[in-house]
């Protein structure tokens, strides 16, 4: 009976941890259909950002902006962009995994990491990378406020000569069941290149001058992207969360349902046992 005591005592803590994954499923839908909708809408501002800092950076040829000065990479910062929390399937594994893989080949030049999420942190904290800047619980509060601070601290460093190039390393929405890793360079911008070539040349006119502009929006630009890569982490985060939280809860229904048959065959064996003693008894006084 004993046993029996405990296999009724397991089912319950099963049940008690399906309630709690189902339940996190649920906040997780929530918050990726509201980070979706946000991500959704900044693509287009992003995309037509960058055509026209790439039509402003053809007609600023003559002045070189320290944004779009390339440099002998001997040292280069990633910009790393994490969860805060767990529970999200291999969210962080795979972005870990990418990130490792841009580090290797880069092997034998100086690695810097500004990381955006505690799981980052803790990634990192033991190995041989100096961490620069760290900003984390950052998903309590995701705003243009921080990824301006992000941004201009990412700035500084590749200004200041530092670093040589920044990269920025997130993962990319696509679906609930899908999110991509990207590791791309931020800086420096590059002026001609990832050109659209379907897209026509448009010739502004610019007040007071196209290097005044451009030196306004090359930092504006910096900042969208780090937004975006905010916005898509916090999306792929949450829908990586949903996914892991909904197969942990089927595990759990399935798991209950094995130790709901385990209790009944060992009820009924207890049973079974304690009718044949009963038999066994009876027969015994009969005799």
């Amino acid at each position: 009976m004993a046993n029996l005591k405990d296999i009724k005592r397991r089912i319950g803590s099963v049940k008690n941890t399906r309630k709690i994954t189902k339940a996190m499923k649920l906040v997780a839908a929530a918050k990726m259909r509201k980070a979706q909708e946000s991500v959704v809408i900044s693509r287009p501002y992003q995309s037509k950002m960058l055509q026209v800092i790439h039509s402003l950076a053809a007609h600023a040829s003559e002045t070189v902006h320290p944004l779009l000065e390339t440099r002998d990479d001997k040292n280069i910062l990633v910009l790393l962009f994490s969860s805060d929390k767990g529970l999200c399937g291999g969210f962080n594994a795979n972005l870990f995994k990418g990130t490792q893989s841009l580090i290797h080949e880069n092997e034998g030049k100086g690695i810097f990491l500004s990381v955006v999420g505690r799981k980052a942190k803790d990634f990192y904290a033991n190995k041989n990378v100096e961490i620069v800047n760290s900003y984390i619980d950052f998903s309590r509060d995701i705003n243009h406020e921080l990824a301006s601070t992000i941004s201009k601290d990412a700035v500084d460093v590749f200004v200041s000569g530092k670093v040589d190039k920044v990269y920025i390393a997130f993962s990319e929405f696509k679906s609930v069941l899908s999110q991509e890793v990207v590791l791309r360079q931020l800086m420096p911008l590059a002026a001609e290149e990832d050109i659209d070539e379907n897209i026509p040349t448009v010739d502004y006119l610019y007040e007071p001058s196209a290097e005044a502009i451009l030196d306004e929006l090359l930092k504006k630009y910096v900042e969208v992207e780090v937004y975006q890569a905010l916005l898509e982490s916090w999306a792929s985060e949450n829908g990586a969360r949903m996914a892991a939280m909904d197969s942990a809860t089927r595990n759990a229904g399935e798991m209950i349902d094995r130790l709901t048959l385990q209790y009944n065959r060992a009820r009924q064996a207890a049973i079974t046992t304690e009718i044949i003693e009963i038999v066994s008894g009876a027969n015994a006084l009969e005799g």
